[in-house]
């Protein structure tokens, strides 16, 4: 899986695991941490997370603008510093319901996102610069598939984080987490008497005990959100300490990337890449609109796949039984998961090494992952209660990293019969994959009226299944579709491009949370329904305009993707 690949990429993207890591550490628990310390409800507290979503997009097109004049190196170094500050003034517990508080968090908001817009997107222009070279130019689809597993590596432990950080704080002081405790607390603290039977009645439930008394309730209410919201702050300083992992794996690893490390002040030179090939007017021209027609459905397709942290988040906390059985409930350990991936890596290791050697390791390993979730299995309570929202954003990361060898394998099968489709027609298949997993939302909240009730965990995880089947046939591939189509003089700026159209695409994740609680759930789904399907026939109508454009952007490919996948142990 990782033949024919230059040493510089693993860098590159250990690098970008452990910015990663805090980062979704930070996000899995921001809408909640908005609603704890704040009081918000789900429309303000979606309108504050869409916004902060849109701007940590955007930045990129800043940031690769910069870059384009300044230094793609250099701008990851600043990124990182900028990202690490505002981590750091999050970590930082301040006074709850607050306006300074709000304004303080505001500001660290700003910085993360700025800090952002200088590493993200230049990071990934580094990546594309490393398959300049002709012996590495038929890799370039691969690559960026095995570079966006390594992010959700860094992903997928951070709701485990942040959950940890959660309980850690509230364990100290007795207390315990129940997803309808930070609501009914502040509502309370807001004068809604009624509340104060409510708290007294889920604190027992949950094995806490609290007087119902105006004065014990009161003090309960801040101490109860004090201490969680304490929680996710340390859940925040858990992203600094990823930071300075992901700034020493940088810097430690430049050599492998030095070759491509260029100074607009000094004009460096570019030893490793070929020269950039000229463009005609009418060519750069052909390839601006083709990016600009991709971005127009990547807008759609993160308004969708962005409600992770929204809506989705809202049914985890609202809708779903916070209870599992079966194998089900050893999806919510992270470890589980890992050894899950670790399985499908060695079992692909087992039908493709030729050596005894390999296939023995292998077999081990499969022995090994086997013991492993036997004895997850056997030691996880039955049922799993307490699961809390932010859990179920594990599952995306973790599809991602054991879905990517069968999707590098797929397409690596239809490309050496020269069947693989373009980068523009998966990014179409995309979307309707996204189209079919909030059919299945919808279908599971058909039964819901208003929006609270106990569906099973099922249909969560299912529908992360389904979305992360369109996120691996989007997200890497309108990546490297925009690495081969940007006219060279426009790279920075084309790839910040693609995360301005993200960032719009965020901004709108807001428009579903306005309508929570207003129109049927199950209607809701529908809605996004349409807009996938309605943005993948777009996609189709144009096919013929962004495949012209890809068809002369890079040299004949050296080797096929396949290569990637097969004749390898792990």
């Amino acid at each position: 899986m990782f033949k024919n690949q230059p040493a510089g990429l693993y860098v590159l993207s250990l690098a970008n695991t452990g910015e990663r890591f805090g980062y979704y550490t930070m996000l899995a628990i921001f809408l909640l941490f908005l609603q704890a310390k704040f009081g918000l409800d789900a429309t303000v507290s979606g309108q504050i997370y869409a916004g902060f979503l849109a701007l940590v997009y955007f930045m990129p097109l800043i940031g690769g603008w910069v870059a384009d004049k300044w230094s793609f190196s250099k701008c990851v170094v600043t990124g990182i510093a900028v990202m690490f500050a505002g981590y750091a003034v999050m970590a930082i517990p301040t006074s709850i319901r607050e306006t300074s508080s709000l304004i303080i968090l505001c500001a660290a908001l700003v910085l993360i996102a700025a800090g952002t817009g200088l590493f993200k997107g230049n990071l990934q222009v580094m990546v594309g610069d490393l398959y300049n070279e002709a012996r590495f130019s038929g890799q370039r689809d691969a690559a960026f598939s095995l570079f966006y597993m390594a992010i959700n590596i860094g992903s997928m432990f951070a709701p485990m984080a942040a959950t940890a950080m959660c309980n850690l704080a509230l364990n100290a002081k007795g207390l315990a987490y129940a997803s309808s405790l930070p609501a009914l607390c502040n509502s309370f603290l807001d004068g809604v008497s009624s509340a104060g039977s409510q708290i007294v009645s889920v604190a027992a439930e949950n094995g806490m005990s609290v007087e119902n008394t105006p004065a014990a309730l009161t003090e309960f209410a801040n101490n109860y959100i004090t201490t969680l919201t304490t929680g996710y702050s340390y859940a925040f300083a858990i992203a600094c300490g990823s930071l300075v992992v992901s700034f020493l794996i940088y810097f430690l690893g430049r050599k492998t990337y030095a070759h491509i490390i260029t100074d607009k002040k000094s004009t460096a030179k570019n030893t490793g890449a070929t020269n950039a090939k000229e463009l005609t007017p009418a060519q750069t021209k052909q390839r601006v609109i083709a990016l600009l027609l991709v971005f127009a459905v990547v807008i759609f397709f993160w308004m969708v796949f962005h409600q992770n942290g929204a809506t989705l988040t809202e049914f985890a906390k609202s809708c779903t039984s916070p209870e599992a059985g079966g194998w089900t409930r050893i999806g919510f350990n992270v470890w589980a998961l890992l050894s899950i991936a670790v399985g499908v890596y060695a079992l692909f290791s087992l039908f493709q090494s030729k050596s005894l050697k390999g296939r023995v390791i292998s077999i081990v390993i499969l022995a090994l992952v086997a013991w492993a979730l036997t004895y997850f299995y056997n030691t996880t309570p039955e049922p799993l209660t307490g699961i809390q929202p932010q859990q179920y954003q594990q599952f995306n990361p973790f599809y991602v990293v054991a879905l990517t060898p069968f999707s590098l394998a797929i397409f690596g099968w239809l490309a050496k019969r020269n069947s693989e489709p373009s980068a523009p027609r998966k990014i179409g298949y995309g979307m309707i994959m996204a189209a079919v997993a909030y059919g299945v939302m919808a279908f599971g909240s058909m039964a819901i009226v208003g929006t609270s009730a106990e569906v099973s965990p099922n249909w969560l995880i299912s529908t992360y299944l389904l979305l992360t089947f369109a996120e691996l046939l989007l997200s890497p591939m309108g990546i490297s579709f925009v690495s081969k189509v940007a006219p060279p003089k426009l790279k920075g700026s084309m790839m910040g491009g693609w995360f301005a159209a993200t960032a719009i695409g965020n901004y709108l994740v807001s428009i579903p949370m306005l309508l929570w609680g207003k129109i049927s759930i199950a209607t809701l789904w529908l809605i996004l329904v349409g807009i996938c399907l309605v943005s993948a026939l777009f996609i189709f109508s144009i096919m013929k305009k962004l495949e012209a454009a890809t068809s002369d952007s890079e040299p004949a490919p050296a080797a096929t993707a396949l290569e990637t996948v097969e004749d390898e142990a792990i």
